[in-house]
């Protein structure tokens, strides 16, 4: 299947905004294509997306990442926390519940939450949430998390599998409600995204690697490239944004994208 050039790019400046912010980027690229009539973009494409957004997400936090690299594996050495170490150990047991629940559950929420109706319910109910979240914002950093708080962040993270959650706007939201900053919380969701996305493209390219489906490197290559840009310019100015107009702005575009949902399809 060949796909237009208004598809590429609409998709892939879509699925780098909606990566990050807290406004659910499984549920935008569900709706996208029910509003435009697109066919369906194929696996090639949707692994494009992910590896566009990882890039992003590694790009900007790389000097954090050699860092938390490096502390880890000193603290594997040495049997004892060192500097980053914690927040490093933090990221990977973060992910163990959300990677679990795709394993197991991946396949039936694929097909079982996809419905306009759910997406408009989740939309606005996980928006109720994150407004909640935000009224009390604590003060500690992404260093600080305790292990209590990221199995809280890192099971609440694997409800995000269901369209219309957002993967970063839940993990904010229990962030928030566990007394991280508005900024620790948001840098630590968006370093948890890093172990997902790749576990997610993983899973793209598992599945492309047994489908017949040709790959269009052109259209492949460029959404990648243009997912990734999209991606990396909204992680700054979200973080850059974020202590001065908080999380409102998501809040209110959840309720109104739910509400136009509902009108649409009721």
């Amino acid at each position: 299947m060949e796909l237009g050039w208004l598809q590429v790019v609409v998709l892939a400046i879509v699925q780098g905004i909606t990566e990050f912010l807290p406004i659910s980027s499984s549920a935008h690229l569900i709706l996208v294509p029910l509003f435009t009539d697109w066919p369906d973009q194929g696996l090639a494409f949707d692994l494009a997306m992910h590896l566009g957004t990882l890039t992003a997400v590694v790009v900007y936090f790389r000097d954090e990442l050699a860092g938390m690299a490096r502390d880890f594996l000193r603290s594997l050495r040495e049997r004892r926390e060192i500097g980053d170490s914690r927040l490093a150990w933090a990221v990977l047991l973060g992910t163990i519940p959300v990677g679990l629940a795709g394993l197991f559950l991946g396949d039936s929420i694929e097909q079982h939450t996809r419905a306009p109706l759910l997406i408009g319910s989740t939309t606005i109910v996980f928006g109720i949430v994150l407004w909640a979240a935000d009224r009390r914002p604590g003060a500690r950093s992404e260093h600080a998390v305790g292990w209590l708080d990221i199995l809280a962040i890192g099971c609440a993270q694997a409800l995000a599998l269901i369209p219309g959650t957002s993967r970063s706007g839940i993990t904010i939201a229990v962030g928030l409600l566990v007394g991280l900053s508005r900024e620790g919380a948001a840098r630590l969701s968006f370093l948890l995204a890093i172990p997902v996305t790749a576990l997610a493209g993983g899973y793209k390219l598992v599945q492309l690697g047994a489908s017949p489906e040709p790959v269009e490197w052109t259209p492949f290559l460029a959404g990648a490239a243009l997912a990734a840009l999209t991606a990396f310019l909204c992680i700054h100015y979200f973080l850059k944004w974020l202590t001065r107009f908080g999380l409102m702005p998501y809040v209110v575009y959840r309720l109104v994208l739910g509400a136009v949902i509902f009108s649409i399809w009721l």
